[in-house]
Formats: structure tokens, sequence, C-alpha cells
């Protein structure tokens, strides 16, 4: 886990442009801080996440190269159905688990909200879990690309459950071997969108990296969709429903 805290300064851009408005709040535990967009039932957030983190932080205690490991760790018949997803996604990604656990923490206090509410979505650190009733726009930051603000993916409800994770190797707090503005990867499974995520930019330093770099996410299973940025270049994979604003 990490020791430190880094304010999410991209969530002052959102929620007040919503059609549809949507109750808002906060859930953070520790260095864990989720953003959370529901119809109206808060109930059970704070619960999932807490019993996400003393899973995870058990199995660090118990396994500790699972919190430093930069390569896929391979799946323990014993191991939680987290730790489990987490190291499925990061094999398929070849990164290791932790690339993985934003998105798979967000993916499962999001469906314990979708339970009982018909819109949801759950931002951790960037990641994001939808389950929605109407269609909405997910704005594109890619820190200082002229592209930063001027896509958003148009996520229409019959697609979600969704995951759409974003990678950077020029803001934020996440470890990142590469130099891309914004990868962003689209799928159903929100720990793999996260993991891939961090696999595609740390193969970016530069604009002729990024077709390479889509082309190696494109091949992964069950990922729906890809933006790679970096300065003023763009590539695109998948049915996105790209918009400019």
């Amino acid at each position: 886990m990490k020791d430190f805290y880094e304010p999410r300064f991209y969530r002052d851009w959102t929620g007040g442009h919503l059609k549809q408005p949507l109750v808002r709040f906060n859930v953070t535990q520790e260095e864990s801080d989720l953003d959370l967009y529901v119809t109206d039932h808060v109930d059970g957030a704070a619960e999932v996440l807490s019993a996400c983190r003393k899973i995870l932080i058990a199995h660090m205690e118990k396994d500790p190269l699972f919190k430093d490991s930069l390569v896929p760790l391979p799946v323990d018949p014993d191991d939680p159905s987290m730790i489990k997803k987490m190291k499925e996604a990061a094999f398929q990604a070849g990164v290791g688990p932790m690339a993985a656990v934003a998105g798979t923490m967000a993916e499962m206090v999001g469906r314990k909200l979708a339970k009982c509410n018909p819109d949801v979505i759950v931002e951790n650190g960037g990641d994001l879990y939808l389950s929605l009733s109407t269609t909405r726009r997910v704005l594109i930051y890619a820190g200082a690309s002229p592209l930063s603000n001027r896509l958003a993916l148009e996520i229409k409800p019959e697609n979600t459950p969704m995951g759409i994770c974003t990678s950077s190797g020029t803001f934020g707090h996440s470890l990142s071997f590469g130099k891309a503005d914004a990868v962003v990867i689209v799928s159903h499974d929100t720990a793999l969108a996260d993991a891939v995520a961090t696999a595609t930019a740390n193969r970016i330093d530069k604009i002729s990296d990024l077709e390479g770099a889509v082309q190696y996410a494109s091949k992964i299973s069950n990922i729906l969709g890809i933006v790679a940025i970096k300065d003023d270049g763009l590539a695109l994979w998948g049915d996105l429903g790209l918009h400019k604003v």
C-alpha cells in the first residue's frame, strides 16, 4: 500500500455538469480514497472498502513479494477471490498484481452499490467502475498534452457494468516506466483495465511508440477499447464512442 496521499485535483471538474445529477459522496480509509456517484443509496461502500483493505493487507503480510512485484505472480488455490482477480489481471497484462488494485477495489465497491442504485460511478485514483441507466460521458485528462480535456468517451447503459482505467507517466502518483500523457483502457473487467493501462503506458516514451503500444493492448482478451496520448499524438482502438469536447 502507498504511504502517502496525493490530492485528486481532477475531482474539482466532475459532477456539476451532469444532466441527471447523482448523489456524490466520498469514502476514505488511510490511503484509499474513493469518489462515488449514486442514484440515492450510499450504504455499504465503506464496509466493502474496509473488507477489501483487510484482505489486501493480510495477503501482503503473508506474501511480502505481492506488494512490490513488477511481474505476474502465480495464483494459489487458497488465495481470496480478490487476490485471485488481481493476479489473473496482472498475468494477462504482464505486470505485478498491485497494478490492478485500484480497479479491483472500485469494482468491488461498485458492485455492492449497484444492487440498490440504477446508476453507480466509482472513481479510485483515476480508475472508474460504471453501472448506468442512462448514457454518460467520461472526459479524458492527459496532463500537459494539447488533447487533454478535449476528448470524451460516450458510455451507453447497455454496455455497462464497465471499467475505464487510466495510466500516465507524466502526472499522478502511480508507478509508470513510460512517458505517456494518458492511456485509457476500457473493459468489462475493471481489474484487467487497470493492469493493462499500466502495461500499455509503460511502453510509451514518445509519439512513435503509440501505435505499437496500442497493438499490444488490443491483443489482450476482453479489452474493448484503447486511447493512448503522448503530446499531440493519439492512437485509438476499439468501439469507443469517442467525441470531441
